[in-house]
């Protein structure tokens, strides 16, 4: 069992107070709270070892890079990619999706289909969308039930020799469903295609084990899971990396330049242009350690207990709806209260120091498949407790009190 008191105590940003109450952080599925070993090891590369990467022979430069390498292999094994240059560095999950899109506008052609769900964020949408247009491709949604499940017949139906990628999330951030990505690999690679998993909403709670899951493609944001913003990691495996033309041009990505031609540098250089976020990408690596030193097998089985509470204490609420009641969900709870915007519950308990999201997460289409403008969405991280739960639902009480 987790000690989280002690744990709490990590987190300065726990103690603080919001509209003069004790702050209930309920927000982890936009960005999750920083340790103070994360925030120390910023200050200490900035204070230390300040210089840019990969191209100075100066000893600064040299244990930048090596700072930066190491969290590089840090990731590799915590994600079991095969190589450490298969683990690129990026700004978040959206800047990976982007990246795997551009290099997908040389082979895609019209006819051929690129299939999503209906469970994406904007960011696992949008780009697909535009990919589209760009190439002539064809764009095919898997649809979801009434559970916020995807109806994996449906998607075995739309598979075909035409099928060229499969995108999905490894769960979704707007219900917490998490979605059987190991047997949809397996289906897309029966018929030739490409899979990429949004894993952004995944890696706060458990290890993705790429090699296990067979992906071609796995994007994740570090600020989810404890690290810095603007920092984020794409997987892909190596032959599909080579495939893939540079997404930006610049300084590292080249290996010789003269205004004749240009080639390009071996991977992961190829795809890391200019100056990165040295001091986010070496802290990423301290958040991966942090997390690891917890367990994600501690981490699981408490956010589990904490779902389970607030579930059976949110549906004493009259009136309230859960969406997403599907069997397998990550600690992520949205739901509405008959009659009631979601916007004004959450305005409400805000003044009572209770941080959620309301709106339609960046998944409009969910909304719209239940026909609501949006949810109010608590998502729990294992650095939350029963006793803060139960503050949020006595707050909805008043809330609802005040509205009705």
């Amino acid at each position: 069992m987790l000690d989280i008191q002690k744990i709490r105590a990590d987190f300065p940003i726990l103690s603080e107070k919001v509209n003069g109450k004790p702050l209930v952080y309920f927000d982890n599925g936009a960005t999750s709270q920083k340790p103070q070993i994360v925030i120390d090891a910023i200050a200490k590369y900035y204070q230390e070892i300040n210089a840019n990467i990969h191209r100075g022979v100066h000893t600064l430069s040299q244990l930048a890079t090596d700072a930066y390498e190491i969290s590089r292999v840090k990731i590799q094994h915590h994600i079991n990619a095969k190589f450490s240059h298969e683990v690129l560095f990026t700004s978040g999950t959206t800047h990976g999706i982007n990246l795997v899109t551009n290099g997908f506008a040389s082979i895609l052609k019209p006819g051929d289909e690129v299939i999503v769900s209906s469970l994406e964020h904007h960011s696992n949408i949008v780009p697909w969308q535009m990919l589209c247009e760009k190439t002539g491709a064809t764009l095919k949604v898997i649809p979801m039930n009434e559970e916020g499940e995807l109806i994996i017949e449906a998607y075995d139906a739309l598979l075909s020799e035409k099928t060229k990628v499969v995108t999905v999330n490894h769960i979704s951030n707007a219900l917490g469903i998490i979605n059987p990505i190991k047997y949809m690999i397996e289906k897309a690679h029966a018929v030739g295609a490409a899979v990429l998993i949004d894993g952004a909403q995944a890696v706060p709670h458990l290890k993705p084990d790429v090699q296990d899951l067979d992906c071609d493609f796995y994007a994740f944001s570090g600020h989810k899971m404890c690290g810095p913003t603007g920092t984020g990691i794409l997987y892909g495996k190596e032959e599909w990396l080579n495939k893939l033309p540079p997404y930006q041009g610049g300084g590292e990505m080249i290996k010789e330049v003269t205004f004749e031609k240009t080639t390009y540098a071996d991977l992961p250089h190829k795809f890391e242009a200019g100056t990165p976020n040295i001091a986010g990408g070496i802290v990423l690596g301290t958040a991966v350690d942090y997390l690891n030193h917890i367990g994600f097998h501690n981490i699981h089985q408490h956010e589990t207990h904490l779902l389970q509470h607030a579930t059976k204490r949110l549906l004493e609420i009259e009136g309230l709806k859960i969406y997403g009641t599907g069997k397998n969900k990550a600690s992520v709870i949205s739901f509405n209260i008959d009659g009631i915007h979601p916007y004004d519950i959450g305005s409400i308990i805000d003044k009572l120091g209770i941080a959620v999201r309301t709106g339609h997460h960046c998944a409009q289409p969910i909304m719209n498949f239940f026909c609501i403008p949006g949810t109010i969405r608590a998502s729990f991280s294992f650095y939350n407790t029963k006793e803060e739960i139960d503050i949020m639902v006595e707050a909805i009480k008043k809330a609802k009190a005040m509205l009705s």
